[in-house]
């Protein structure tokens, strides 16, 4: 009797071990959030087929990426990004300037001004985000996604108003949730787009002034001589921009000055930060611009520069409603420019009166006295 109960007893002890071993394993395991067992896999604008969390808390925007985040209303979610010293940050590059207090203590974790792009994967790393959005090439893509460990999203730079842009800001959407928020602003955009037609299209076109978009601002600021062609901007109202090639393709070139006299346009629109070289130019050739019957008939007119790190979209929409109410008074009739450029700056980067920090540093809409 003694014999079987002991055997019994060591049997039930020896159970209770194996059970008690086969649970130390679940007891020793980590606790693991929902957000950090869930993913999801999306498609990037290279077609690479990026795994992202089902919950997107921080982010990291490189390239243009950091302004289309704040049209997103996305930049409370910044743990790193690209750009420049935030001290040197003017309210012509607008998301940044709006943003300087939100990322003041925020890590800079890589350039991508004027071609000159580095990252700093050890930043990115530290900075623990659970998406890197950027607008590189697929290589550039690969090589932070396999130094980080972190999920890189690639998006297109985005054309001013082109399809490429809306694209981007949908799969931004998507990745963090504000799939709504996508289509509202790309909503906005084009519906704005369309009654800048509208309006516009009121002029007939034997009615309608020439003009050129000058002093343009790439690769920084120019004088007269920098001009666009294909602008965006000119093209929104049906503008007939001298400088255009048929192309469509909007680029930024210098050209002889002798070229501006022949064109002759009726009107001539200059980037603010320009305008300084043009009056310096002007004060050494005043027989130059006395040529030109837009300076003769005082017809010559300063928008904010609409490219900083990228096109602000926000500051080149308002510029097209700038510039129809100035070629077609008439049929702009109806818009207030102040109100409407402010109503626009409100919706992108979301605060109020924008238009007078930019008049602040005298790159508001008006006239150009040269003399």
């Amino acid at each position: 009797m003694f014999k079987k109960t002991a055997a019994f007893l060591l049997a039930a002890a020896v159970a209770l071990s194996l059970c008690a071993c086969g649970q130390a394993p679940a007891m020793q395991t980590p606790e693991v959030t929902g957000a950090e067992m869930e993913t999801r896999t999306i498609t990037d604008a290279l077609g690479r087929e990026v795994t992202v969390p089902a919950t997107v808390e921080k982010i990291i925007p490189l390239g243009n990426t950091p302004r289309m985040i704040t049209y997103l209303g996305l930049a409370d979610k910044v743990v790193g990004y690209s750009g420049m010293d935030p001290e040197k940050v003017t309210p012509l590059v607008a998301y940044a300037y709006v943003n300087s207090e939100r990322w003041a203590d925020v890590p800079i974790v890589g350039t991508d001004a004027a071609g000159n792009t580095s990252y700093y994967p050890e930043q990115m790393i530290l900075a623990a985000p659970d998406v890197i959005f950027c607008t590189a090439t697929s290589g550039e893509a690969d090589d932070i996604q396999a130094k980080t460990n972190i999920p890189v999203v690639a998006v297109s730079q985005g054309t001013l108003f082109g399809k490429d842009f809306e694209q981007s800001l949908r799969i931004i959407g998507e990745v963090c949730g504000v799939s709504d928020r996508a289509e509202e602003v790309i909503s906005y955009i084009n519906d704005s787009l369309a009654e800048l037609s509208e309006l516009a299209s009121k002029v007939p076109e034997e009615e309608k002034p020439t003009v050129l978009p000058a002093a343009a601002t790439f690769k920084g600021v120019h004088g007269i001589e920098g001009i666009r062609m294909n602008d965006p901007v000119m093209l929104s109202v049906g503008a007939k921009n001298v400088a255009d090639d048929g192309t469509g393709v909007k680029s930024s070139v210098i050209i002889d000055k002798e070229q501006i006299i022949s064109w002759d346009p009726d009107y001539i629109f200059l980037d603010s930060g320009g305008v300084a070289l043009v009056r310096q130019d002007y004060a050494e050739r005043p027989d130059y611009y006395a040529l030109l019957k837009a300076y003769n008939e005082g017809h010559i007119y300063q928008y904010p520069s609409s490219t900083a790190y990228y096109d602000n979209m926000e500051i080149s929409l308002a510029n097209c409603y700038y510039v129809g109410s100035i070629l077609y008074p008439e049929a702009f009739a109806g818009i207030d420019i102040n109100a409407k450029a402010n109503e626009i700056f409100k919706f992108f980067l979301g605060v109020d009166d924008y238009l007078s920090v930019l008049e602040g540093i005298d790159s508001g809409y008006g006239e150009v006295m040269l003399g």
